[in-house]
């Protein structure tokens, strides 16, 4: 059943899924040729703690600056509460960029950025942790550092304008990709591909309720799922309104990462968002910081592989249910771990290997047909190579659904949507691929319309109207068949191959024009064989 969500128009769907505002690329060239042999994984705390540095203190200069014009009304530009008043951090004036603008150049640069963080973590609680201050070690170059506060001093990223165009939220999403491609595999554990965590979020529609990711990285789910909102519900240029029957957007978020340095990195990324989220440190499996969550929706790109399952109590864990993981498997406990959050009407949307799919080892068979059986499975995606900066695994998207029945859409029990995506995308690059714009609000389309939904654009969905089956790309399939694959969950198997035209040339017509086709380029491969033979004579090389 349709619940009045604004769909993009198909001209809106077809731009770029790049996060660019413009010159994030030239910032990128500019401040990775001055890390020098500085190690990407050191050098990204580096830049990124400058940036944030650069916006809290961006704010708070245009708010001090206007409540210095309105000191005969009583305004007091040096009293902290005027600005947590308006949701700005408070920046003392040994933390002000105007201040370590003036001192880039001088030998105790690293120590001046040092005492600013300290300074802002003094006296912003919620960053207590959080920033960076290693600033003066000896093995960071002191007059890079200073030509890199230089150019980051030309861009504005905190004033009003640029945070309404979150230039530097998307700034620093640019940066977190492009350090994650430099770092390779070690980069990649911790940043999400923006396309991948914009097609779960477009799918799933986290509107309201509690968000969960058990493993959330550098928070690139969360910061979606916020956009999302925000492109959907206050109408910034897509014609948003809020959803039939909410009052307005709600939304709590719940997040944990075991890395402590992208613990922090997390905490940065919601800042500059202005985003509030409980975001705990540890490892989610043995220290579980919300055991008690049940989260009306759950995002999560778990790491391909986990270790150390020891330990009798993570063996009579309640969070195994549908069997004890043995060790190294990893995908199903991530699952289960998932499903365990779920509240009793709650959807997840989470990536792992394709592996999961079908792999019988380690008892993953028996656990997955425990899954479908319970009639969990909502949604099964086959994404396209290379679209992470961590491994060149085929990975699938996997939805579950607590409850299937007619309860915001159709009664979809027994059944499972299968989408084979995996000749989708584009390359930006020579190693990675992308999904568009366009194939992301086909792929959440198709979905929607399977769902029920009644205002799926239909020039997104290729002019369709209502959900039908697509040979080559999706096929609902029922639990019977899905039993007649031994519970196998791969999309090929189901899709079968895409329809393709008629051919109505006769076979001899055709087996004639073929042979003429190919006496042509013999001849033609002949002829080109004799002009080289002919160069090489000319060149003293000949027979």
């Amino acid at each position: 059943m349709a619940h009045g969500r604004p769909r993009k128009t198909a001209e809106a769907a077809a731009a770029d899924n790049g996060a660019t505002v413009g010159y994030e690329a030239q910032l990128w060239k500019m401040a990775d040729a001055l890390r020098g042999s500085m190690d990407a994984a050191e050098y990204k705390h580096v830049v990124l703690g400058l940036i944030f540095l650069k916006y809290v203190s961006d704010a708070f200069e245009e708010l001090h600056r206007k409540l210095e014009a309105e000191r005969a009304e009583g305004a007091d530009p040096e009293d902290p509460d005027e600005y947590r008043a308006q949701n700005v951090f408070w920046v003392p004036r040994e933390a002000r960029w105007s201040q370590l603008k003036a001192k880039a150049r001088q030998p105790e640069i690293g120590r001046l950025v040092d005492e600013a963080m300290a300074a802002i973590e003094r006296d912003n609680p919620a960053l207590a942790g959080v920033l960076p201050k290693d600033y003066a070690r000896p093995a960071l170059d002191k007059v890079r550092l200073g030509q890199l506060v230089d150019l980051i001093s030309n861009i504005e990223v905190g004033n009003e304008a640029a945070r309404a165009k979150d230039v530097l939220g998307r700034v620093y999403e640019y940066f977190l990709a492009q350090f994650a491609s430099a770092e390779g595999k070690k980069g990649g554990e911790f940043y999400t591909p923006r396309c991948i965590v914009k097609l779960l979020v477009e799918m799933l529609e986290p509107y309201h309720g509690r968000v969960y990711d058990p493993c959330c990285g550098s928070s690139g789910m969360f910061v979606q799922s916020i956009a999302f909102i925000r492109a959907h519900a206050t109408g910034n240029g897509n014609g948003g309104r809020t959803p039939r029957g909410a009052k307005k957007p709600d939304i709590s978020i719940y997040g944990q990462e075991s890395n402590y340095t992208t613990w922090r990195l997390a905490k940065m990324n919601l800042a500059i968002r202005g985003i509030d989220g409980q975001i705990a440190h540890g490892d989610t499996f043995h220290d579980d910081r919300f055991p008690d969550l049940k989260a009306d929706f759950v995002l999560a790109n778990p790491p391909f592989n986990v270790s150390d399952w020891g330990g009798e109590r993570l063996k009579n864990d309640k969070r195994w249910r549908f069997g004890v993981p043995p060790a190294g498997n990893a995908n199903f406990a991530w699952v289960q771990h998932i499903i365990h959050h779920l509240a009793p009407h709650g959807v997840a949307g989470f990536v792992l290997a394709n592996g999961s799919m079908s792999s019988q080892q380690s008892g993953e068979g028996e656990i997955r047909k425990a899954i479908v059986e319970a009639d969990l499975v909502d949604c099964m995606v086959a994404l396209p190579g290379q679209l992470f900066y961590s491994t060149q695994i085929p990975a699938c998207l996997w939805f579950l659904a607590r409850d299937k029945r007619n309860r915001r859409f159709r009664d979809r029990r027994g059944q499972v949507l299968f989408i084979d995506a995996r000749k989708m995308g584009r390359m930006v690059d020579r190693t990675h691929r992308e999904l568009t714009d366009a194939e992301i609000a086909e792929i959440a389309g198709t979905y929607h319309l399977w769902r029920g939904e009644t205002d799926v654009p239909p020039e997104a969905v290729g002019g369709r109207t209502a959900y039908e089956d697509v040979p080559g790309f999706c096929k609902s399939a029922t639990l019977d068949e899905i039993r007649a694959h031994g519970h196998v969950l791969t999309p090929g198997r189901y899709v079968g191959a895409a329809a393709t035209e008629e051919d109505d040339e006769p076979f001899e017509e055709k087996m004639a024009r073929l042979v003429a086709e190919l006496r042509a380029q013999q001849e033609e491969a002949a002829r080109l064989d004799a002009q080289i033979a002919a160069n090489l004579r000319e060149l003293g090389y000949g027979g």
